[in-house]
């Protein structure tokens, strides 16, 4: 059982992920309305929300949005987007992409997912927080 606030949402995301962790913090620094908690997918959090909803791995290894007062998952292109449309301008722009159907928008996720260790590396561990952000983070 994981603990989040029901105002919060749970962005799960790849730890290992040099491209994962660096929108981590671009949505840290944007979220002003400190409505985003973060897990790695590979903690304690990440493995429950994986298997109470039944997720492959093997298909979606980067990001999910988890809304506790939904209990609700959206990954890939609609995760992405959802946390977005959240943000303050002009990413909150990028929300206008959820017009368009997830089997176009998943396609075009998938292809920057496949790649993104090789273009943008990989980090042995999972990120650590520093301690002033530690409160938004969930093991």
């Amino acid at each position: 059982m994981i603990n989040i606030p029901k105002h919060k949402k749970l962005i799960l995301f790849d730890g290992v992920c040099n491209l994962c962790n660096s929108s981590v913090l671009y949505v840290i620094k944007r979220d002003q309305k400190n409505q985003f908690m973060f897990a790695p997918l590979q903690s304690e959090a990440g493995k429950h929300i994986i298997e109470k909803f039944n997720i492959n791995t093997n298909t979606v290894d980067s990001i999910i949005l988890y809304n506790p007062e939904e209990d609700k998952i959206n990954y890939k292109s609609r995760a992405a987007l959802k946390v977005a449309s959240q943000l303050r301008v002009p990413t909150n722009l990028l929300s206008i992409f959820l017009i368009i159907p997830s089997f176009i928008s998943n396609w075009v996720y998938d292809f920057i997912a496949k790649n993104r260790y090789k273009w943008y590396g990989k980090k042995e561990t999972c990120m650590i927080p520093t301690p002033e952000l530690q409160s938004k983070f969930l093991g």
